[in-house]
Protein backbone atom coordinates (compact mmCIF):
# COMPACT_ATOMS: atom_id res chain seq x y z
CA UNK A 1 0.00 0.00 0.00
CA UNK A 2 0.64 3.81 -0.49
CA UNK A 3 0.30 6.61 -2.43
CA UNK A 4 1.33 6.62 -5.97
CA UNK A 5 5.28 7.23 -7.22
CA UNK A 6 6.07 5.38 -3.36
CA UNK A 7 8.21 2.74 -4.92
CA UNK A 8 6.19 0.05 -4.41
CA UNK A 9 6.60 -1.80 -7.80
CA UNK A 10 10.23 -1.40 -7.47
CA UNK A 11 10.60 -3.16 -4.03
CA UNK A 12 8.57 -5.81 -5.23
CA UNK A 13 10.78 -6.15 -8.09
CA UNK A 14 13.99 -6.04 -5.66
CA UNK A 15 12.33 -8.74 -3.22
CA UNK A 16 11.85 -10.79 -5.85
CA UNK A 17 15.26 -10.60 -7.33
CA UNK A 18 13.81 -9.48 -11.26
CA UNK A 19 13.22 -6.41 -13.48
CA UNK A 20 10.31 -8.20 -14.51
CA UNK A 21 6.58 -7.17 -14.75
CA UNK A 22 4.51 -9.44 -12.41
CA UNK A 23 1.57 -11.57 -13.96
CA UNK A 24 -2.10 -10.63 -12.38
CA UNK A 25 -4.76 -13.49 -11.35
CA UNK A 26 -7.69 -12.82 -10.29
CA UNK A 27 -8.74 -14.41 -7.19
CA UNK A 28 -9.26 -17.60 -8.73
CA UNK A 29 -6.42 -18.05 -10.18
CA UNK A 30 -7.11 -16.78 -13.69
CA UNK A 31 -5.04 -15.18 -15.41
CA UNK A 32 -6.34 -11.27 -15.96
CA UNK A 33 -5.26 -9.85 -19.23
CA UNK A 34 -4.23 -6.53 -18.81
CA UNK A 35 -2.26 -4.55 -21.26
CA UNK A 36 1.44 -4.00 -20.00
CA UNK A 37 4.21 -1.56 -20.19
CA UNK A 38 7.19 -1.21 -17.98
CA UNK A 39 8.37 2.10 -18.15
CA UNK A 40 11.81 1.93 -15.92
CA UNK A 41 11.27 0.05 -12.39
CA UNK A 42 7.43 1.02 -12.65
CA UNK A 43 5.00 -1.02 -14.17
CA UNK A 44 2.01 1.01 -16.10
CA UNK A 45 -0.95 -0.92 -16.93
CA UNK A 46 -3.21 0.80 -20.00
CA UNK A 47 -6.61 -0.73 -19.08
CA UNK A 48 -8.37 0.38 -15.87
CA UNK A 49 -8.85 -2.68 -12.90
CA UNK A 50 -4.96 -3.04 -12.39
CA UNK A 51 -5.42 -1.61 -8.65
CA UNK A 52 -8.38 -3.99 -8.17
CA UNK A 53 -7.08 -5.13 -4.81
CA UNK A 54 -8.29 -8.76 -5.12
CA UNK A 55 -6.09 -9.40 -7.80
CA UNK A 56 -2.71 -11.55 -7.00
CA UNK A 57 0.55 -10.19 -8.31
CA UNK A 58 3.25 -12.93 -8.86
CA UNK A 59 6.36 -12.94 -9.87
CA UNK A 60 7.69 -15.62 -12.51
CA UNK A 61 11.12 -15.36 -10.52
CA UNK A 62 9.53 -15.66 -7.15
CA UNK A 63 6.04 -17.78 -7.46
CA UNK A 64 5.54 -18.38 -3.98
CA UNK A 65 5.33 -14.58 -3.23
CA UNK A 66 1.69 -13.96 -4.29
CA UNK A 67 1.38 -9.90 -3.80
CA UNK A 68 -1.70 -7.78 -3.61
CA UNK A 69 -1.77 -3.76 -4.71
CA UNK A 70 -4.41 -1.15 -3.42
CA UNK A 71 -3.97 2.35 -4.67
CA UNK A 72 -6.33 5.19 -5.12
CA UNK A 73 -7.71 5.97 -2.16
CA UNK A 74 -5.07 8.26 -1.77
CA UNK A 75 -6.75 10.80 -3.97
CA UNK A 76 -9.93 11.08 -1.58
CA UNK A 77 -12.12 8.29 -2.90
CA UNK A 78 -14.34 6.25 -0.01
CA UNK A 79 -15.17 3.79 -2.26
CA UNK A 80 -11.86 2.87 -3.03
CA UNK A 81 -10.73 3.14 0.69
CA UNK A 82 -13.85 1.39 1.53
CA UNK A 83 -12.80 -1.28 -1.13
CA UNK A 84 -9.06 -1.83 0.65
CA UNK A 85 -10.87 -1.80 3.99
CA UNK A 86 -13.18 -4.71 3.45
CA UNK A 87 -10.26 -6.53 1.67
CA UNK A 88 -8.05 -6.53 4.35
CA UNK A 89 -10.56 -7.27 7.40
CA UNK A 90 -12.03 -10.01 5.76
CA UNK A 91 -8.42 -11.25 4.42
CA UNK A 92 -7.00 -11.33 7.58
CA UNK A 93 -9.98 -13.55 9.40
CA UNK A 94 -9.75 -16.67 6.72
CA UNK A 95 -8.73 -19.38 8.52
CA UNK A 96 -6.92 -20.90 5.48
CA UNK A 97 -3.25 -19.90 5.04
CA UNK A 98 -3.17 -19.76 1.28
CA UNK A 99 -6.58 -17.36 1.45
CA UNK A 100 -4.91 -14.84 4.18
CA UNK A 101 -3.14 -12.51 3.63
CA UNK A 102 0.19 -12.60 6.27
CA UNK A 103 1.75 -8.87 6.06
CA UNK A 104 1.08 -5.07 5.06
CA UNK A 105 3.83 -3.31 3.28
CA UNK A 106 2.79 0.74 3.92
CA UNK A 107 4.90 2.55 1.52
CA UNK A 108 6.04 6.76 2.55
CA UNK A 109 8.40 8.30 0.71
CA UNK A 110 10.39 10.68 2.25
CA UNK A 111 11.29 12.69 -1.38
CA UNK A 112 8.55 14.99 0.40
CA UNK A 113 9.40 15.33 3.25
CA UNK A 114 6.79 18.14 3.98
CA UNK A 115 3.99 15.62 3.31
CA UNK A 116 5.02 12.48 4.73
CA UNK A 117 1.81 11.61 6.66
CA UNK A 118 -0.94 13.07 5.13
CA UNK A 119 -4.67 12.48 5.18
CA UNK A 120 -4.41 8.85 3.42
CA UNK A 121 -2.09 7.79 6.28
CA UNK A 122 -4.40 8.92 9.53
CA UNK A 123 -7.19 7.28 7.51
CA UNK A 124 -5.76 4.41 7.06
CA UNK A 125 -4.23 3.85 10.90
CA UNK A 126 -7.28 5.07 12.98
CA UNK A 127 -10.19 3.62 10.81
CA UNK A 128 -8.41 -0.37 8.87
CA UNK A 129 -8.18 -2.96 11.87
CA UNK A 130 -5.85 -5.32 10.54
CA UNK A 131 -6.43 -7.66 13.20
CA UNK A 132 -3.32 -10.22 13.83
CA UNK A 133 -1.57 -9.07 10.20
CA UNK A 134 1.65 -6.67 11.15
CA UNK A 135 1.65 -3.65 9.14
CA UNK A 136 5.39 -2.51 8.48
CA UNK A 137 5.93 1.00 7.20
CA UNK A 138 8.70 1.43 5.01
CA UNK A 139 9.95 4.24 4.58
CA UNK A 140 11.06 4.61 1.13
CA UNK A 141 13.47 6.65 -1.08
CA UNK A 142 15.49 7.90 1.72
CA UNK A 143 18.29 8.52 -0.85
CA UNK A 144 17.09 11.63 -1.46
CA UNK A 145 17.44 13.06 1.37
CA UNK A 146 21.36 13.51 -0.21
CA UNK A 147 20.47 16.38 -1.89
CA UNK A 148 18.61 17.98 1.48
CA UNK A 149 22.04 16.89 3.51
CA UNK A 150 24.20 18.77 0.58
CA UNK A 151 22.22 22.14 0.70
CA UNK A 152 22.06 22.04 4.35
CA UNK A 153 25.72 22.05 4.54
CA UNK A 154 26.33 24.61 1.85
CA UNK A 155 23.93 26.97 3.78
CA UNK A 156 26.17 26.35 6.73
CA UNK A 157 29.31 27.61 4.47
CA UNK A 158 30.82 24.43 3.31
CA UNK A 159 32.15 24.23 -0.64
CA UNK A 160 30.05 22.10 -2.59
CA UNK A 161 32.83 19.24 -2.35
CA UNK A 162 33.47 19.72 1.45
CA UNK A 163 29.38 19.22 1.69
CA UNK A 164 29.05 16.12 -0.60
CA UNK A 165 31.98 14.76 1.44
CA UNK A 166 30.07 15.74 4.62
CA UNK A 167 26.68 14.90 3.41
CA UNK A 168 26.53 10.74 4.58
CA UNK A 169 26.29 11.78 7.98
CA UNK A 170 23.74 14.57 7.81
CA UNK A 171 21.68 12.60 5.60
CA UNK A 172 21.69 10.10 7.65
CA UNK A 173 20.41 12.47 10.86
CA UNK A 174 17.66 13.60 8.59
CA UNK A 175 16.46 10.27 7.57
CA UNK A 176 16.41 9.64 11.97
CA UNK A 177 14.52 13.04 11.90
CA UNK A 178 12.05 11.51 9.33
CA UNK A 179 11.75 8.24 11.09
CA UNK A 180 10.71 9.68 14.32
CA UNK A 181 8.32 12.52 13.55
CA UNK A 182 6.59 9.83 11.71
CA UNK A 183 6.19 7.22 14.21
CA UNK A 184 5.54 10.19 16.71
CA UNK A 185 2.29 10.89 14.33
CA UNK A 186 1.13 7.51 13.68
CA UNK A 187 1.97 5.56 17.30
CA UNK A 188 -1.17 8.04 18.30
CA UNK A 189 -3.51 6.48 16.01
CA UNK A 190 -6.11 3.81 17.16
CA UNK A 191 -4.22 0.84 15.23
CA UNK A 192 -0.71 2.04 14.64
CA UNK A 193 1.94 -0.29 12.70
CA UNK A 194 3.62 -3.05 13.92
CA UNK A 195 7.15 -1.85 12.82
CA UNK A 196 8.95 0.81 10.11
CA UNK A 197 11.78 0.47 8.37
CA UNK A 198 14.03 2.67 6.17
CA UNK A 199 15.21 1.24 2.42
CA UNK A 200 17.56 3.17 0.37
CA UNK A 201 19.55 1.98 -2.62
CA UNK A 202 16.36 0.08 -3.88
CA UNK A 203 16.63 1.73 -6.97
CA UNK A 204 19.82 -0.32 -7.76
CA UNK A 205 18.82 -3.66 -9.56
CA UNK A 206 21.47 -5.20 -6.73
CA UNK A 207 19.68 -4.15 -3.68
CA UNK A 208 19.39 -5.81 -0.67
CA UNK A 209 16.29 -6.63 0.78
CA UNK A 210 17.83 -8.97 3.49
CA UNK A 211 16.54 -6.20 6.39
CA UNK A 212 13.03 -6.29 4.73
CA UNK A 213 12.83 -9.87 5.22
CA UNK A 214 13.96 -10.11 8.45
CA UNK A 215 11.93 -7.06 9.70
CA UNK A 216 8.90 -9.03 8.04
CA UNK A 217 9.27 -12.26 9.20
CA UNK A 218 10.41 -10.60 13.13
CA UNK A 219 6.71 -9.02 12.36
CA UNK A 220 4.97 -12.17 11.90
CA UNK A 221 3.57 -13.79 15.04
CA UNK A 222 3.08 -17.41 14.06
CA UNK A 223 6.05 -19.45 13.95
CA UNK A 224 5.44 -21.39 10.57
CA UNK A 225 4.56 -17.88 8.91
CA UNK A 226 8.04 -17.09 9.64
CA UNK A 227 9.31 -20.65 7.99
CA UNK A 228 7.32 -20.21 4.92
CA UNK A 229 8.38 -16.31 4.91
CA UNK A 230 12.13 -17.29 4.99
CA UNK A 231 12.08 -20.60 3.05
CA UNK A 232 10.90 -18.88 0.11
CA UNK A 233 14.01 -17.40 -0.45
CA UNK A 234 15.75 -20.44 -1.78
CA UNK A 235 18.92 -18.34 -3.03
CA UNK A 236 19.44 -16.61 0.43
CA UNK A 237 21.02 -19.28 2.33
CA UNK A 238 22.30 -17.48 4.87
CA UNK A 239 19.11 -15.57 6.08
CA UNK A 240 17.58 -19.13 6.04
CA UNK A 241 20.33 -20.24 8.52
CA UNK A 242 20.24 -17.55 10.41
CA UNK A 243 16.46 -18.01 11.03
CA UNK A 244 17.21 -21.32 11.63
CA UNK A 245 19.59 -21.56 14.27
CA UNK A 246 17.49 -18.53 16.65
CA UNK A 247 14.18 -20.69 16.46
Amino acid sequence: MGRANAGKTTILQRVCNTTDQPEIFDGKGNKVRHHVKLHGAHVKLLQRGYHNIEDELVFKSSPRFVFHDSCGFEAGSEAEFDEMKKFVTDQAKVTKLEGRIHAIWYCIPLNESHRMVMAAERKFFNECDSGHVPVIVLLTKADTLNLDAVQELMRRGLTVDDAMKEAPEVEKQLQNGCLEKIKGWLNELKFPPRSYLMLTGMEQESADCEELLKCTANALTEEGLQGLLISSQQANLGLCMEFALMK
